[in-house]
């Protein structure tokens, strides 16, 4: 996969209520994107079609994460964010070293972000505990595209353009 540069992106979006009034609402989006352009570009493709009125990005920041777990389940739409502790023996000391990473998962719940979780870690070859899975505020989570990349100018001169 081409990017894996996660970025977070805030977003102050004016939307319609069930009540047919117009509201500001503030939303978390995390972006898979070459840079902070392509994030913006990103938002304003993927977010901007469902605004009625106005969309600011409030904030762009990087966003480490290990492992993303998505789920084809319609009514997986929340997103989680587990702290999974690695467990290495150091050779040396013979002690336990732990290195923690993040992963979000895609779920329903969190029974099914935990099972999801276990699924996803099945066949890892390292010793690890789950320290922590939380619900997060993100709304939609946007991976990397090839469409993503703008396409280059053709600068060669055709015959048409040379008359």
């Amino acid at each position: 996969m081409i990017g894996n540069n996660w970025f977070e992106c805030k977003v102050a979006a004016e939307k319609q209520t069930d009540g047919g009034i117009n509201k500001v609402f503030k939303e978390t989006y995390l972006v898979d994107a070459l840079d902070c352009v392509g994030v913006e570009d990103r938002i304003l493709k993927e977010v901007g079609p469902f605004c009625n009125g106005s969309l600011t990005i409030t904030g762009i920041k990087t966003y480490k994460m290990a492992e993303l777990f998505t789920s084809d389940n319609d009514n997986a739409d929340k997103w989680y964010k587990a702290k999974i502790n690695f467990i290495i023996a150091d050779e040396k000391t013979g002690k336990e070293k732990k290195t923690a990473v993040a992963m979000i998962i895609q779920a329903f719940d969190f029974e099914d972000a935990f099972k999801r979780l276990k699924e996803g870690m099945r066949g890892t070859m390292m010793d690890y505990q789950i320290a922590a899975i939380q619900e997060t505020t993100i709304m939609d989570v946007f991976p990397f595209s090839a469409d993503d990349i703008p396409e280059k100018e053709n600068n060669v001169a055709t015959e048409d353009s040379a008359e």
